[in-house]
């Protein structure tokens, strides 16, 4: 099958996919409604192999990648989630303090490319750490889907807790310099 050029996709499948992705409609309406813009050819399914993320594909960055050094931590986070796992990434050759990058995902939890941007942020150079909001649930479930409907029983004001104790967390890490950025959702 010859690729979509995203010039011919009606602005409005792009609206439909940013509703789904952000809660506005479940799974069963966006493929409905996406049903009314498979036309001449063009299916379904291939609109939302289009849309929708392939993570495998987009890592820039793998997690054996020598180049850094990465492991599954977990801190403390007693106004929210109370134990909240993370990744923390580091470039292997760092030395000295480096300065720190949280990154925050949107909601899905510590999926694959939310992984692969903590591991971007180490290789040029900081201290990363990507918590998943979703650990008192279980964590990442495997797919955004159930993901975003994990999320969606989490307290917000606790999950922001939880990313203020992960900025802590780094910023009195024993190889940060104390200034630490945030990126994300």
């Amino acid at each position: 099958m010859n690729s979509l050029d995203k010039n011919k996709i009606s602005q409005e499948v792009f609206d439909l996919y940013d509703d789904y992705a952000h809660n506005r409609i479940d799974r069963r309406d966006f493929v409905q409604k996406l049903s009314t813009y498979a036309v001449g050819g063009l299916t379904v399914s291939s609109l939302m192999s289009f849309l929708m993320p392939d993570y495998k594909a987009a890592i820039q960055i793998q997690a054996d990648d020598p180049r850094i050094k990465s492991e599954y931590i977990t801190y403390s986070s007693p106004k929210g989630g109370k134990t909240i796992k993370a990744l923390l990434s580091t470039p292997a050759d760092g030395k000295g303090k480096l300065g720190g990058i949280v990154v925050v995902h949107e909601n899905r939890g510590l999926n694959p490319h939310i992984e692969d941007i903590g591991r971007r942020a180490a290789l040029a150079g900081f201290i990363s750490l990507a918590p998943d909001a979703l650990t008192p649930l279980g964590g990442y479930p495997g797919n955004d889907d159930a993901g975003r409907e994990l999320q969606s029983k989490r307290d917000r004001n606790e999950m922001l807790e939880d990313f203020i104790a992960a900025f802590d967390y780094l910023k009195a890490h024993k190889d940060c310099n104390g200034k630490v950025g945030v990126v994300g959702f």
